[in-house]
C-alpha cells in the first residue's frame, strides 16, 4: 500500500511538472510590428530656365519700396532714352526729306534708302515718297514719353519680378501669334492660342513696344493726340496720351486711370537721367 502511494505521488509530481509551463507561464507577448512610414516622393519642381543670357537685378528681394522703384528705373530707363534717340533721328531724316519736296528738290539715293528702311520698321504703306506720305510718317515715327513707357513696364511686369519679365525679358505684356515664339500663359483658355513674346534683350523688347505703340491700328488715337500736340508746340505729355491706350489691357478706363495715378506718383525718379 505505501508503495502504492509513493507511485501515485510520483505519478501526480511528474504530470504536475507537464502541465505547469501550460497552466502557469503567460503567452509571450508579441508587440505589433512598427510600420514604415509611407513616404510619398513629391515629383522635383521644374525651374523654368530664362529664355535669354541677360543678368537681372533680383527685383522680387528688395524690400525697400523706393530701392526697389530706384533700380527698376535705373535699368530699363536708359534702353527707353536710347530708343526715343534713335527715332529722333529717324524723325530728322523725314523733316529734311519732306522740307527738300515741299522746295521742288529730289531725294538722293542714300536717303531713299534711309526712308525704305523707316517705312518697313514702322509699316507705312501708300505712296513713296510724297509730302502726303513723309507728313504721315511722322505720325507714326514720334517719341514715347519715358514717363509712360517706364510706367507701363512697370505695371505690366510688375515691377520687373513677373515671371514673363524674369524668363522672357518681357516687361511691357506683349503678345505673339506664332507657336512657340515665347511663354505660353498658364492661365489661358484652351482655345486660345497667343503666346507672351520673349525677348533676347531689354533693347529688343523696349523697341519691339515701342513698333507697337507707333503703328497697331488700336493706338491711333494716341498717335493723332501726339501730332496734336507736336502741331500745337506743346510738351509730349505722358498724361495726354494714356487715353490712347485704352485698348492696351482689358480692364480698359481703370487700366488709363491706374496709369495717371502712377505718372503723378513716380514724378520724382523721372527727372533722374
Amino acid at each position: 500500500m505505501q508503495v502504492k502511494l509513493v507511485k501515485l505521488v510520483i505519478w501526480v509530481v511528474a504530470l504536475w511538472a507537464l502541465a505547469y509551463p501550460f497552466v502557469f507561464m503567460q503567452a509571450p507577448v508579441i508587440e505589433p510590428k512598427e510600420e514604415s512610414p509611407i513616404v510619398i516622393q513629391e515629383p522635383p519642381v521644374k525651374v523654368e530656365q530664362p529664355l535669354h543670357t541677360v543678368v537681372l537685378p533680383r527685383f522680387s528681394e528688395i524690400k525697400s519700396t523706393a530701392k526697389k522703384k530706384q533700380q527698376f528705373f535705373d535699368f530699363i530707363k536708359p534702353h527707353i532714352i536710347a530708343e526715343n534717340k534713335d527715332i529722333m533721328q529717324q524723325r530728322a531724316s523725314i523733316e529734311i526729306a519732306l522740307m527738300m519736296l515741299q522746295f521742288g528738290e529730289a531725294l538722293t539715293l542714300a536717303q531713299t534708302d534711309k526712308l525704305n528702311v523707316i517705312y518697313t520698321h514702322y509699316r507705312i504703306k501708300g505712296e513713296r515718297y510724297s509730302v502726303a506720305s513723309l507728313s504721315n510718317a511722322l505720325t507714326h515715327v514720334d517719341v514715347i514719353p519715358k514717363e509712360l513707357a517706364l510706367m507701363q513696364a512697370a505695371n505690366e511686369s510688375a515691377w520687373g519680378t513677373s515671371r514673363f519679365a524674369r524668363i522672357g525679358l518681357n516687361f511691357f505684356g506683349q503678345w505673339c501669334y506664332k507657336k512657340g515664339c515665347g511663354m505660353v500663359p498658364k492661365r489661358r483658355d484652351n482655345e486660345a492660342e497667343h503666346e507672351v513674346a520673349a525677348f533676347k534683350s531689354v533693347r529688343a523688347a523696349v523697341k519691339s513696344y515701342f513698333r507697337n505703340i507707333n503703328t497697331h491700328d488700336a493706338y491711333t488715337g494716341l498717335r493723332a493726340k501726339r501730332a496734336e500736340l507736336r502741331a500745337n508746340k506743346q510738351p509730349i505729355d505722358a498724361t495726354q496720351l494714356t487715353a490712347g491706350l485704352i485698348a492696351y489691357s482689358e480692364r480698359g478706363e481703370a487700366y488709363v486711370n491706374e496709369l495717371n495715378d502712377m505718372i503723378r506718383h513716380n514724378k520724382a525718379y523721372f527727372d533722374e537721367d
